[in-house]
């Protein structure tokens, strides 16, 4: 499992490409491409896209959920995240993604999840969300749906 440490950040956006692991139901182990993004426009949130063949398939989720899962397992309906170690014995940060389509486990490299968190932490530190909040921006997203 590798990280291929891309250092985009644009004004309000931070993204890291993170290789990580999928682990299908026989427990074997397949590398899947991502793109972890967090943007000052949805301060509390992050994104996970998968990179596949059929397309990108983004994810988004709570940013304090991968923050607190580095540390503990903590998770409550469609994603739960935790800290682990694999087989190889490298510290991973479990990632368990569900929904009515399926369930998916992966496996991220803690060194690699924790840069991304901290350069997330850089452009806008934790508690310092609500105030990066465009309520125009979030009517617009809301009317779009």
């Amino acid at each position: 499992m590798g990280s291929r440490h891309d250092r985009r950040v644009a004004e309000n956006v931070v993204t890291h490409d993170i290789t990580i692991q999928c682990i299908d139901t026989s427990g074997r182990t397949h590398d899947l491409d991502t793109v972890f993004s967090y943007s000052k426009v949805d301060p509390f949130a992050v994104t996970v896209t998968f990179l596949t063949p059929e397309g990108d398939l983004p994810w988004t989720f709570s940013r304090d959920l991968l923050l607190r899962g580095l540390t503990t397992p903590i998770g409550d309906g469609d994603v739960h995240v935790c800290p682990s170690i694999n087989d190889h014995g490298r510290a991973v940060v479990i990632i368990e993604l569900s929904s009515p389509d399926g369930h998916l486990v992966t496996e991220a490299r803690t060194d690699a999840v924790f840069t991304f968190v901290q350069r997330s932490l850089a452009l806008v530190p934790e508690g310092e969300e609500s105030q990066h909040l465009s309520m125009d921006a979030m009517i617009e997203q809301l009317l779009a749906v």
